[in-house]
């Protein structure tokens, strides 16, 4: 079984991914904490909660940053156009959940929880990088304790989505994305180069619905509106981004990958880019030097993805 705590900001594609992570028979969800992004926290927090309810997920959920870990940056509006303005599509979501969040902030339950079980919990972490960011400088010493980090963010060999040059999650903080890619443990980032080419059409999504439980249309209702926004993109579906990150936990075979140090640029028009310096190519002396190696996913088998998320979604 796999220890996960999932760092998320739903999100419509973030729950796609918590329901494949509650639903894999090989995962075992231990926590969720919640980050600014999609929306503000709250909104993101409220939601976690929503599709803990709605789902009974029973693991906790704790409330996590609502800033950028540089408190000099300047806010940015969220996307509202991508993921309504309620952060899931606007579907019908009340106020208030009638739950209880863990007593803890996002960062300290990351720390208490990895300390616990050394050696075994993977983050997967599919929004702002800012939680773990902020769980090793206060930390340091659970970057040896972790298993990994599977991370959905950044871009390599293809364009960015909210910049030329930069995806949404890393772009969002990253100062705090390039803590957490020259820490001294394994990073797997699952960005756009595979995910932008990862779509799930509508009629996919609503055979599955049709086939699913109350979980699954649920789904499907409140991915409309953000297939909609991706008109412009893909033929009548939706980029699975989020769920890319939560397949490679259990099937890492259907990605291809390279490995190399990792840094994002803070600052200036490339503000958010992730560059890789690849093992074995020599370079001067630079910013890459002596960092840990990580792996970045460049090939993806996207139909067999897609049908591994359908299979685990329909695991009612």
């Amino acid at each position: 079984m796999h220890k996960v705590i999932y760092d998320t900001d739903p999100g419509v594609d973030d729950a796609m991914a918590l329901l494949f992570l509650h639903r894999h028979p090989e995962i075992d969800l231990i926590g969720i904490t919640t980050v600014f992004g999609n929306a503000s926290v709250e909104t993101t927090t409220r939601n976690a909660l929503f599709l803990k309810r709605e789902w009974d997920i029973p693991a906790p959920v704790a409330k996590g940053a609502g800033v950028t870990i540089d408190a000099a940056r300047a806010e940015r509006e969220f996307p509202a156009m991508v993921h309504g303005d309620n952060g899931l599509g606007n579907i019908e979501v009340p106020h208030t959940i009638d739950l209880p969040l863990d007593p803890r902030p996002a960062h300290r339950f990351i720390i208490d929880t990895v300390r616990a079980n050394p050696g075994e919990v993977r983050l997967v972490a599919v929004g702002r990088m800012t939680n773990l960011a902020m769980a090793l400088k206060e930390d340091p010493e659970i970057a040896g304790l972790v298993k990994d980090v599977v991370i959905m963010g950044g871009n390599f060999y293809v364009p960015g989505n909210v910049s030329p040059v930069a995806e949404a999650n890393i772009h969002g903080d990253p100062e705090a994305a390039d803590i957490v890619m020259t820490a001294p443990w394994k990073v797997v980032v699952i960005g756009l180069d595979v995910t932008s080419i990862t779509t799930m059409s509508r009629s996919y999504l609503g055979a599955m619905a049709a086939k699913g439980d109350a979980a699954v249309k649920l789904l499907d209702g409140l991915s409309q509106h953000y297939i909609d926004f991706y008109s412009h993109a893909v033929d009548d579906g939706m980029m699975v981004h989020d769920s890319c990150a939560a397949v490679y936990v259990v099937a890492p075979e259907l990605f291809t990958t390279i490995t190399g140090a990792v840094r994002v640029v803070c600052g200036g028009i490339a503000d958010g880019q992730t560059v890789v310096k690849p093992d074995g190519r020599r370079f001067p002396p630079g910013d890459w030097d002596g960092l840990p190696s990580q792996i970045v996913a460049t090939g993806i088998e996207s139909q067999n993805v897609l049908d591994l998320i359908r299979d685990t979604l329909l695991r009612a």
